[in-house]
């Protein structure tokens, strides 16, 4: 019984055609197991740090908080190729093009080999200046240092699994991705007690379980993709990617990895902020990123099923299916941040109190810190569930220039002088959270404007007569939603 139930729910979720059927239902049934994934993900996140925090002591959980924003510079680039890649695939797949699928596919895989090669050789020599240029306290350097170029060394896991998750889930597969981020985040929980708990590793540890849990994942994925051959073909020649998809998915990946890259610049740019701080204040930022995972990861999935959904029904030509289905998942993300949010704010201090020990010194200071930091953030969750949504539409349609040009305003125009003033200004840390809440808000306002008068609608890539290369306007009219 149990057998027949998870093949049911394997084949409920390997083949979701957005193209068919009621928006929500669609859209619920692809968001599900992301959510499921996403949960597991922010399990292992939280294991590391809560093993950090309690085994090795405050400076560690400081060490990888220190290093954060730079690695997640890096690992936004690769997501942002994964938004083009998967825009590329899902209207492709939706439109039932099975040559331009098959060299999209090859093409993706090729494209990180490269930029990752390209990390692996660079990064290494430029992250302790880096770090030093941000501030970074004299106590923790070694550890940050470490902690970063570890995972830069097996960034190609972190990258390929990005990478073909985002392909399976462009071709309606949300089982597979689920079940293989599960048992890498079990595994990495395990080898955290066995190298950070047993042997004594410290963030070292840390690093190594995270490097091998997402390199077993990149193989599971490139595994489950091998075995779809009935919607694509794979081929070495497709290993060697002709220029015309090539172009199309830096057209597309590029600017979305510039956008998301932009955030992680202003992360960088305010880190100096935040080391001015101490070590204390950098250990409360990290428990409430790690708390923060736990919010986000329904607003992200949303907006990654909205972005599916899109390109699914944009490639098969059915445009009245999107505005229903932006306002049913509109309603679904939202309905579940506030969930999320009831469940968090009353429990927040204690799941704080799992990552210290509480008899070591700032330990309280830094359980009541959490407390205010997540109770500024409130009403920005509540606007980014809106609009990831909103950014997810435009993205799956085609339009990867204008959430570039959000970017830019949001991190030039707002985060990065906002985040001084206040600083500046109030000289609290919480400035920063102050300055955060308001990048987000500002973020809304410039979703709602693209939607509204932004030119998505008119830059789908597939056309019955048009080459992938090509997107231009005149060529490319849909009817509005």
């Amino acid at each position: 019984m149990l057998i027949q139930g998870i093949q049911n729910f394997k084949a409920l979720l390997s083949g979701i055609d957005m193209t068919q059927g009621k928006p929500w239902k669609k859209l619920l049934l692809f968001t599900l197991p992301l959510l499921i994934g996403n949960l597991f993900q922010q399990l292992y996140s939280t294991a590391d740090a809560m093993i950090l925090g309690r085994v090795v002591g405050v400076n560690a959980l400081a060490a990888v908080g220190a290093s954060f924003s730079i690695f997640f510079l890096i690992m936004v680039i690769m997501m942002g190729i994964s938004m083009g890649v998967g825009v590329m695939v899902s209207q492709y797949f939706g439109a039932k093009k099975r040559e331009e699928l098959s060299r999209t596919i090859g093409a993706a895989i090729t494209i990180t080999a490269i930029i990752g090669a390209v990390i692996m050789a660079v990064m290494p020599f430029v992250t302790r200046p880096l770090l030093i240029l941000m501030d970074t306290p004299a106590d923790i350097l070694d550890d940050s240092v470490l902690y970063m170029n570890v995972l830069i060394l097996g960034i190609l896991g972190l990258a390929y699994f990005n990478i073909l998750s985002g392909i399976l889930r462009g071709m309606g597969d949300a089982f597979s991705p689920l079940v293989y981020l599960a048992f890498a985040s079990i595994l990495n929980i395990v080898l955290n007690f066995v190298l950070i708990a047993g042997m004594g590793l410290g963030v070292w540890g840390a690093a190594i379980g995270t490097v091998f849990a997402q390199g077993i994942t990149a193989v599971l994925c490139l595994r489950r993709l091998m075995k779809m051959r009935d919607v694509f073909d794979f081929k070495l020649e497709y290993l060697w990617p002709r220029r015309d998809y090539v172009s199309q998915v830096l057209k597309l990946g590029v600017p979305a990895a510039a956008s998301q890259a932009l955030f992680a610049i202003a992360m960088i740019a305010v880190q100096p902020l935040a080391n001015s701080f101490g070590e204390l204040f950098l250990a409360t930022n990290f428990i409430i990123m790690r708390i923060d995972g736990f919010v986000m990861m329904p607003i992200f999935s949303f907006g990654m099923a909205m972005t599916v959904f899109t390109g699914q029904n944009v490639g098969a030509g059915k445009l009245d299916r999107l505005g229903p289905g932006l306002k049913q998942c509109i309603l679904m993300s939202f309905a579940t941040a506030v969930a999320i949010l009831l469940i968090i704010l009353p429990l927040g201090r204690f799941i704080a109190m799992a990552f210290v020990d509480m008899q070591e010194p700032g330990a309280q200071d830094i359980i009541n810190l959490s407390q205010v930091g997540l109770r500024i953030l409130v009403l920005g969750y509540l606007g980014l569930s809106v609009n990831m949504v909103l950014w997810g539409m435009i993205r799956g349609a085609g339009d990867a220039m204008t959430p570039l040009w959000g970017a830019v305003i949001n991190t030039v125009a707002v985060r990065v002088p906002v985040a001084y003033l206040l600083v500046h200004l109030m000289a609290r840390p919480e400035a920063l959270w102050v300055s955060l809440l308001i990048a987000w808000l500002t973020n809304l306002l410039l979703g709602i404007l693209a939607y509204r008068f932004g030119k998505w609608r008119s830059k789908g890539i597939v056309g019955k007569d048009k080459p992938p290369d090509t997107t231009d306007d005149e060529t490319a009219q849909h009817d509005t939603p």
